[in-house]
Order: C-alpha cells, then sequence, then structure tokens
C-alpha cells in the first residue's frame, strides 16, 4: 500500500514539472512589464506592424501580441584589422552572430577584415580603419521598418558602405601619398561621401580614422631605395652648392680689395706718399740711380 501511495506522489510529481516547464514561458512571455536599459530605446510592433517607440525605463505591452526589439544610441565602433579575431570587438561565440560575411558581433561593436584595394598608380595596398558611429534617436523608428534591427542595420549599411567607400577612395590617390602622408586627406575624402549616405538611413558619423596603410614589401623595397638615392642626390647638390658659394665668396672678396686699392690710389695725394716713403727709408743712399743722365752717386764710406 505504501509503495503505491510513492509511486502515486511521483506521477503527481512528474505531473506537476511537465506542467510547469510548459506553463512558465507562456506566464514569461505573459508579463506585460518590460525595462528599457539606458543608451537604448525599443521598438513596439504588434503582430509584424510598428506601432511606437519606448524610452528607457519600465514599459508596458500587450502579453502574447505585442514584440519589443531593441536599438543603442550609444556609439559604437566598427574596425578593420589584419586578425580581426584579435580584435576586443571580435565575438568568439561565431554561432550567435547573424553575419554571413566575416564581420563579427560583440555587444554593439563589431570587428572585421582589412580591406584590400589598390591605388591610382595600380599599388596593392590593406587599408586598417576604425569607424565610430550611433543611431540617429529620431530615426529609429523609420530604420526598423525600411531596414530592419541593430545588426542588419551595421551589415547592409555601416559595414558595405564603409568597405565600399574606402576601396573606392582609395584609388583616386597615388600609392606615394598615401604612403608618405596624404592620409588625411584621404581620411577627409571617405568621411565626406559616408556622411551623406549616412545621414540619409539615421546613422551618424563620429569619426572615420585610418590606423595604417599597409603595401607589399617589394612596394616598400622600392620606396626605400628610392629614398636613398634622393637623400645622395641632395647630398651631392648641396655640396655644390657650398662650393659655388665659396668660388663666389672669394671672387667678391677680391674684386672688393681690388676696388679698394683703386680707391685709395686715386684718393692719397702725392705728398702724402712721398712722405710715406721718407718714414720708411732706411738712411740708406742708393749708389746708382739711373733714368735721363742723372750723376750717378758715388758712396765715399
Amino acid at each position: 500500500m505504501k509503495n503505491l501511495n510513492f509511486k502515486g506522489l511521483l506521477k503527481k510529481l512528474f505531473i506537476l514539472f511537465i506542467i510547469l516547464v510548459l506553463v512558465l514561458p507562456l506566464l514569461t512571455k505573459a508579463n506585460p512589464f518590460f525595462s528599457v536599459e539606458y543608451g537604448t530605446v525599443g521598438v513596439v510592433s504588434r503582430f509584424g506592424k510598428i506601432e511606437r517607440l519606448a524610452s528607457p525605463g519600465l514599459n508596458v505591452k500587450i502579453p502574447l501580441i505585442e514584440k519589443v526589439t531593441f536599438y543603442s544610441t550609444q556609439k559604437i565602433i566598427y574596425e578593420t584589422s589584419e586578425s580581426p579575431e584579435s580584435s576586443p570587438y571580435y565575438n568568439q561565440n561565431k554561432s550567435n552572430s547573424i553575419f554571413n560575411s566575416n564581420m563579427q558581433k560583440y555587444n554593439s561593436d563589431l570587428a572585421d577584415y582589412a580591406v584590400d584595394t589598390s591605388t591610382k598608380d595600380g599599388q596593392q595596398v590593406s587599408i586598417r580603419f576604425t569607424l565610430r558611429y550611433s543611431i540617429d534617436p529620431s530615426k529609429i523608428l523609420w530604420i526598423a521598418e525600411k531596414i530592419g534591427t541593430q545588426d542588419q542595420l551595421a551589415q547592409r549599411i555601416v559595414q558595405a558602405q564603409a568597405r565600399s567607400v574606402s576601396r573606392n577612395v582609395a584609388r583616386e590617390f597615388p600609392a606615394n601619398e598615401l604612403y608618405t602622408g596624404d592620409v588625411f586627406n584621404y581620411q577627409a575624402r571617405v568621411a565626406e561621401l559616408l556622411n551623406q549616405t549616412f545621414n540619409e538611413n539615421g546613422v551618424i558619423l563620429d569619426e572615420f580614422l585610418v590606423r595604417q596603410m599597409k603595401f607589399s614589401d617589394q612596394y616598400l623595397q622600392a620606396l626605400e631605395t628610392k629614398q636613398i638615392e634622393l637623400e645622395r642626390i641632395k647630398t651631392e647638390e648641396f655640396i655644390a652648392q657650398q662650393e659655388e658659394f665659396k668660388k663666389q665668396q672669394k671672387i667678391i672678396k677680391a674684386e672688393g680689395e681690388a676696388k679698394a686699392q683703386e680707391v685709395l690710389r686715386q684718393t692719397i695725394d702725392p705728398l702724402v706718399l712721398q712722405k710715406m716713403a721718407i718714414e720708411k727709408w732706411n738712411g740708406v743712399l742708393p749708389t746708382y740711380m739711373g733714368g735721363n743722365g742723372d750723376v750717378p752717386l758715388i758712396n765715399i764710406k
């Protein structure tokens, strides 16, 4: 009799467990209250139709009828690198990502592979950049209706446009300009074009920064060789300029001295010259003075 009672109790407990497993999810979905965290907003939809925007705080929905999709209004970072798996924005659990591309989701931030392209003169270059953006809160309902979720916005607009524009703009610049310091012009051009597309799709571009322009080893070696040759030519030109300068200095000095002697000769009185000659005389008379039949002097000492 006791065994029968014990078996009956186990049976009842099992049935109760099954009921709880089936009912609890329904009770959770039937909860009319939901909270929206700071830095996010919720889009409430009813049977697929967008109804309203839910602001941060405690909100109410119709259980089992209305659904809430969340969007971040904080700044989001999308970056490209050679090894995105080492980025803090890379999600190790790829199964949670909706993306079929290389872009991986980590919270609200995204990491992707570098953009490979070519320059105006055909040099291959790999571009590593960081893009910071945010979703325009005033356009979130439009985004939800026209584009989709936050992840779909990142994939369809941010990733697609950032990679396309950065690749195409690089083809407008020669390799030497991108390598030697024209990156700021490149950045400004990319940001200008992205702003146009982003604004049309409810995305606010905060900043586009190029972290690295990586060229092939062969091109870098050619640049180094060219730079060494240019430095050698500059050195030789400098030495030649120095020699020419010294030559001109000597000519100027000689011309100056000659002019000084000429001026001195023209300005000094003959009597002064005679006086200067007497002052320099050592008292010894010459033994002979020639010219025009003059009488020779005889030294009688």
